[in-house]
């Protein structure tokens, strides 16, 4: 039967009254329920079937209203999603994809999260940044030593986020490596490093010893076991520029470059040992 005479048939039985899913059975497969549907669809907006026509969301060109309505959503804040857009515009998501990066310029970025900072924390910080710069000449921050000790595990670390396994489905992604197996235990190895501005220490490493206050004193940062009174005693007794702890305003950045430029674990797995 020629798709005329389809189109014919669908609209003597939906003008009489029958629905799609009895033209469908009636049929007996002639046409897809979700044609009959659909030409179902035109006979109510149109008065006719017209394969011509499109029944979904209408096509929109990237106008200047189209563009400033997606401008004012993605302004307003809170969480916009391009499908939630498309939805609520009735804009295809290609074209809101369009507006945004090509007509609008923006980028998706990731929320990020900082430390609560009330009025007293940034009052405090204002004040400890004045008696820095009141307190130190440039040449003393070059005296600066940053330390810092790290766990490390034979399983290394991965990042889920980019480390990618391309390929054409699951299974072979797998085979490609794309599995990586985690020990409950793992062994571990603690490492100490220094570095200043003439260069890093020695690497100091603590094997088969439990790092404990009966032989070690915790070095000082914003950690509670750090600030302990015997930590200062010593740091105090051995740094003649030490900044106590009371000094330090609360909720400080961890700005130590060593977790910024030495410890990176993707370059220490790559060497073989």
């Amino acid at each position: 039967m020629k798709s005329k005479d389809l189109q014919n048939i669908v609209v003597s039985k939906y003008r009489n009254g029958d629905e799609p899913t009895k033209i469908f059975r009636d049929l007996s497969g002639g046409l897809s329920l979700e044609t009959i549907k659909r030409w179902c669809k035109m006979i109510d907006t149109i008065g006719s079937i017209d394969l011509t026509y499109s029944t979904g969301r209408p096509r929109i060109v990237r106008t200047p209203g189209a563009i400033e309505k997606v401008k004012n959503r993605a302004d307003a804040g809170g969480r916009v999603s391009i499908r939630k857009l498309a939805r609520d515009l009735r804009i295809s998501r290609i074209s809101i994809h369009r507006i945004l990066k090509k007509d609008l310029k923006y980028s998706a970025y990731k929320k990020k999260f900082q430390p609560f900072l009330t009025d007293a924390h940034k009052a405090k910080r204002k004040a400890f940044a004045n008696w820095v710069r009141i307190n130190f000449r440039k040449e003393q921050t070059m005296r600066i030593l940053f330390s810092d000790e790290k766990n490390f595990d034979i399983d290394g670390v991965y990042n889920l986020q980019s480390d990618r396994v391309w390929a054409p489905s699951r299974a072979i992604a797998n085979e490609k490596g794309g599995i990586v197996e985690k020990r409950k235990f793992p062994q571990k190895v603690m490492v100490w490093l220094g570095a200043c501005s003439n260069g890093i220490s020695s690497l100091v490493i603590f094997e088969e010893v439990t790092v404990d206050h009966a032989r070690y004193i915790k070095e000082q940062d914003g950690a509670t076991p750090h600030i302990h009174q015997l930590t200062q005693q010593w740091c105090q007794g051995h740094f003649p520029s030490f900044i106590g702890k009371d000094r330090w305003p609360p909720n400080s950045p961890d700005l130590n470059s060593l977790d910024h430029s030495i410890w990176d674990w993707n370059k220490i797995a790559s060497k073989e040992h």
